[in-house]
This record gives structure tokens, sequence and C-alpha cells, in this order.
């Protein structure tokens, strides 16, 4: 039996970059970044960086490329592939990127900047400034939270 399986969350490095095929299929290609972080022997922090190139295919591709951008959290799930080609130099090229089966976005970065922008951006007068701050604040949608009970469950309660 054979397993072909990569299962990575990381930050892209770069905007996807979407193109259409000849059969008018959209591709969108990007770079995720994935951090490491461990202790040596004596201690010390340790950190390591892993660049992994990702390809999405179909009304996905569509997607990532109006939805994310560099910097965006995303878990990209699929299959490892490489691919080999010849340059114009004559030279064999070899790529190994992960075919994504399914991209599931991250929480937004951009929500809190953009009403930092706002903010700044009408920072010529305090009353414009705090109107920003509260429109700003309006705008973001609530978290959706579980609300567990607090009381005890006792185990005879349940039918099976």
């Amino acid at each position: 039996m054979y397993f072909n399986k990569a299962i990575i969350i990381g930050n892209l490095t770069r905007d996807p970059e979407v193109k259409s095929l000849p059969s008018a299929i959209q591709v969108a290609s990007f770079s995720v970044a994935t951090n490491r972080v461990w202790k040596d022997k004596n201690g010390a922090k340790q950190e390591s960086v892993d660049y992994h190139n990702v390809v999405v295919f179909g009304r996905q591709a569509e997607i990532v490329g109006q939805y994310l951008k560099k910097g965006s959290s995303a878990l990209v799930e699929g299959r490892m592939q490489t691919r080999s080609w010849d340059a114009q130099d004559g030279t064999k090229k070899y790529r190994t990127e992960i075919v994504a089966d399914r991209i599931q976005f991250g929480p937004r970065r951009d929500s809190s900047a953009g009403s930092g922008s706002s903010a700044g951006a009408g920072s010529k007068g305090s009353s414009s400034s705090a109107g920003d701050k509260g429109a700003a604040a309006v705008d973001t949608p609530p978290i959706d939270t579980i609300d567990y009970p607090t009381e005890e469950i006792n185990p005879e309660d349940i039918p099976f």
C-alpha cells in the first residue's frame, strides 16, 4: 500500500499567481512558509523555516486568488509531486510541490490592520479618529464561541 499525503499550516510568502490552462481550468500557485522551533542540547532556542510550493486547480484556485495574499495563514492538504522539465540552457530542472486537494483559510490578520489604517487615515482631527475606530469595531463580526453547560453530567442519564 502506498500513501502520499501532505498537510501543512503556514503563511503565504507571496501573493497567489492565478493562470488559466488552455482547457479554461484555473491554476493558482503560491508558496507557504512553515516554522519549526526547538531547543538544542544547550537549551538555546533554535528556529528553522521551510518553504513549500503549492499548486491548486479549478474553483479553489479562483477562491485562493481572490481571498489569500502574502502573509495570509492557510492550511493546505494534498499530495506531493515532483515535476521535471528541460530549461532553455539545456539543463534539467526539478520542482517539488504540493498539489492541493483542500485549502482552509486561517484567521484573518488584515481586519486589525485595516482598522489601524483607517484610523490612521482619518487621524487629522481627534473627533474623526474616534469615529473611525468605532466604525471599524462595528464592522468586525463577533467570534463564534461554544457555551458549554456548567452543570455536572450524570452517566446514568446517557441513553446508551
